[in-house]
């Protein structure tokens, strides 16, 4: 009996000192909300996040937590409602998730564009091409190393349509001239530098990446290559435990005018990584 009176004491102050605590913990994280953002590796490596994410938490005291992954997985995270909020850049995608219900509206918010990058000595037939087309035709013409992500990221996606849109199924080449990494893009672009090969990548991420070795810029500038990210509130009705309104505060201050602004000031070696072209939203 005295062990048991032990025991019912020991539960009762247990009890009394959480109903005193309880309010307090509360009160703690309601004081200190955070949301989680599946996003893509190119706006987590490019350091965007690192520059804009301090100007928000000082606006807002709201803490901001990153996924950053492929797109593809990044919007399979969203479809299970293991995040609040979306920024992907892979417009088809994102339109379907809304489409779905997953998410409630997609706003676009900036843009950079995808660059290949191969050996200095390239070809002269690679380097002199006039397109994105006539690039990657000379690629696969010559059977000339390529990485490719291949992990459903946006740039897989999109890298995946432009062999499409020459009537090119570079799979078929899996393992041989084209090398699939099933990884982000720095891992790709280090073993591009070690195969001395090609890869289409993201500006930001090139701009950002250190171990370019022989790899050079080798092809720019076709309007095929734009690169349009959007933002999405996961939709709370189908997922209750999203929080909502922190979540919105961040999607409302990454479209306005401070929080484009941010995007527009952020630069790598003095280069601008991205530029804001959101439909710019009332200040608060």
């Amino acid at each position: 009996m005295k062990l048991k009176e032990k025991m019912n004491k020991t539960l009762l102050r247990i009890i009394t000192l959480f109903y005193f605590l309880f309010p307090l913990l509360t009160s703690a994280i309601a004081d200190n909300p955070f949301i989680t953002v599946a996003s893509t590796t190119s706006t987590a490596n490019s350091g965007l996040f690192d520059h804009i994410l301090p100007i928000f938490y000082d606006k807002t005291r709201i803490k901001v937590r990153i996924v950053a992954v492929g797109t593809g997985r990044a919007i399979k995270l969203a479809q299970h409602g293991d995040a609040d909020v979306l920024l992907v850049h892979h417009a088809p995608s994102e339109e379907k998730f809304v489409a779905e219900g997953y998410g409630i509206k997609r706003f676009p918010v900036m843009y950079n564009d995808f660059i290949i990058v191969g050996p200095r000595d390239a070809p002269a037939k690679i380097k002199n091409a006039k397109s994105i087309d006539a690039v990657l035709r000379k690629i696969a013409e010559n059977q000339l190393p390529f990485t490719s992500r291949g992990d459903d990221s946006g740039t897989n996606k999109k890298e995946l349509s432009l062999w499409r849109a020459i009537s090119i199924d570079a799979k078929l080449a899996s393992g041989t001239w084209y090398r699939e990494t099933g990884s982000g893009m720095g891992a790709t672009l280090n073993i591009a530098s070690g195969m001395r090969a090609y890869s289409l990548t993201d500006r930001a991420t090139w701009l950002n990446f250190k171990n370019k070795g022989d790899l050079k810029i080798l092809f720019e500038g076709d309007k095929k290559l734009f690169n349009q990210y959007g933002i999405i509130l996961v939709n709370p009705k189908k997922f209750p435990h999203i929080k909502k309104k922190p979540a919105q505060k961040f999607i409302h201050w990454i479209l306005s005018h401070e929080g484009q602004e941010a995007i527009g000031a952020y630069k790598i070696q003095k280069i601008q990584a991205f530029f804001p072209n959101a439909k710019i939203t009332k200040k608060e």
